[in-house]
């Protein structure tokens, strides 16, 4: 899953896919890198973010889906939190709606969910993107995770959504220390038990930043192909990743390694 953030304040590649253009240009370099699906957002979700208005993340989204949908032939995933961005993304060429807030955030969310009968990257966040870095604490974070989503996929599957349409995802970084994201990592298999697929997105993040020292997103490559080799290991589906090219080639040596061994 190739990032395209059409955001000013991401914390990585904030400001550079904004215009439409750029976007689409971004969005086909990464189609032709290998990318399965390319996730669009228009509002961050990086620790102490302010959070966009309807308008203005539609303004930021519904440009560039029109584009892409003309121009590529992979699906489209909108990152969003509001019914009425993934219901306008949708009607526009969106094929997945990826919630950080597990529908949580807009109750009207699950009615989009069930009308387009589409599948949905439900994550597991701890607070909002403003508060859910001040002093996050478990007692067994992988457990806590695990019954969260226990509890979420039955309550939409009672409210009509096909849990074959539900994808989840961990939430690293979001309302976890360093500490609690490292054994998400290590006891990520754990998570096989709820039989769903498993989405996640370790790309270029703090916690990487923090163990190998390097302050700067964009030179956290190395370390991000570690944690996305991690994963796959232990059984993740989705990698939601910035640089495509670099983590399609490592995963392609990482397969081809493992199978014949």
């Amino acid at each position: 899953m190739g990032i395209l953030n059409s955001t000013p304040d991401s914390f990585s590649d904030g400001g550079k896919f904004t215009d439409p253009e750029k976007a689409l240009a971004h969005a086909i370099r990464m189609q032709k890198e290998g990318a399965d699906i390319i996730d669009i957002g228009g509002e961050s979700t990086r620790p102490g973010a302010e959070p966009a208005s309807v308008i203005t993340e539609l303004s930021r989204v519904i440009p560039i889906i029109e584009r892409l949908t003309k121009k590529l032939s992979i699906p489209l995933s909108i990152d969003t939190t509001k019914s009425v961005v993934a219901g306008e993304a949708l009607k526009h060429g969106a094929h997945i709606i990826n919630d950080t807030s597990a529908l949580t955030d807009d109750p009207r969310m699950s009615k989009i969910v069930k009308a387009y009968d589409c599948p949905v990257i439900l994550m597991h966040r701890k607070g909002t993107p403003r508060t859910m870095q001040t002093k996050p604490h478990y007692k067994n974070v992988i457990q806590e995770i695990e019954t969260y989503f226990k509890k979420r996929i039955s309550s939409l599957t009672k409210s009509g959504i096909n849990e074959d349409s539900i994808i989840i995802d961990p939430g690293i970084g979001f309302g976890k220390t360093v500490s609690h994201n490292v054994e998400i990592m290590q006891k990520l298999n754990m998570l096989g038990s709820l039989k769903r697929p498993v989405a996640i997105g370790v790309s270029r993040k703090s916690f990487i930043g923090t163990i190998t020292g390097e302050k700067n997103p964009k030179k956290r490559l190395i370390g991000s192909l570690a944690a996305i080799g991690v994963a796959a290991l232990k059984g993740a589906h989705i990698l939601r990743v910035h640089d495509v090219k670099e983590t399609k080639e490592f995963l392609d040596i990482f397969s081809e390694l493992l199978n014949n061994n």
